[in-house]
C-alpha cells in the first residue's frame, strides 16, 4: 500500500524544484542587469574624470598667468618706488 504522504511529498518536491529553477533564472537576469548598470556607471565616472581634467588644465594655466602678472606688477612697483625715491632725493639736492 502506498501511503498518501508519499505522492504529496513528491508533488511538493517537484513544485519546489520548479520554483527554485525559476528563481535561479530571475537571479541570473538580475545579476546580468546589475553588471550592465555598473559598467554604465563606470563609463559615466570615466567621462566625468576626463571632463574634470579638461576643465582644470586651462584653469591652472590661467592661474599661472595671473600669478606671473602679479609678480610683474610687484616687480614694476619695486623699481618705480626705487627710481621715484632717487628722483626725489636728487630734486631735494638740487633745491639746496
Amino acid at each position: 500500500m502506498i501511503d498518501a504522504a508519499q505522492p504529496v511529498l513528491l508533488l511538493v518536491i517537484i513544485v519546489l524544484a520548479f520554483l527554485l529553477l525559476i528563481l535561479g533564472i530571475q537571479v541570473f537576469f538580475i545579476l546580468r542587469e546589475l553588471r550592465r548598470t555598473i559598467s554604465k556607471a563606470n563609463k559615466i565616472l570615466d567621462d566625468t574624470g576626463v571632463i574634470t581634467e579638461s576643465v582644470s588644465k586651462p584653469i591652472s594655466s590661467l592661474s599661472s598667468v595671473v600669478s606671473g602678472i602679479k609678480t610683474g606688477v610687484n616687480f614694476a612697483n619695486f623699481f618705480k618706488s626705487k627710481f621715484y625715491k632717487e628722483d626725489e632725493s636728487e630734486g631735494k639736492k638740487n633745491k639746496d
